[in-house]
């Protein structure tokens, strides 16, 4: 996703929150989801971040064909880094996929 791409979603997108995490969903010009990702310095060093990361990744790498059609920007909340892999699938799954 290129930044205006991230900016068009984060200004037009519609929100939902879950414990953990800020969502932000818009429409999708590539007609197929696409992932955003936000991680701020404030969960401490880069092996964290990167933690945070990689298990955001691979809740969309596994579940992206079940996903809607839309930009998809995940903002990682404090405790976020706390979580299994197990803990994000089932916080994003509540909030995305009931929708498709």
């Amino acid at each position: 996703m290129y930044r205006a791409d991230f900016l068009r979603a984060m200004a037009q997108g519609r929100r939902l929150h879950t414990r953990h995490f800020g969502i932000t969903l818009a429409p999708a010009p590539a007609g197929r989801p696409r992932l955003g990702l936000v991680v701020t310095k404030r969960f401490g060093k880069a092996v964290k971040r990167n933690r945070v990361r990689r298990l955001i990744r691979e809740f969309f790498r596994r579940h992206k064909d079940r996903l809607p059609p839309e930009d998809l920007i995940i903002m990682a909340k404090k405790g976020a880094a706390a979580l299994t892999l197990h803990q994000v699938q089932e916080e994003l799954s509540r909030v995305l996929l009931i929708r498709v």
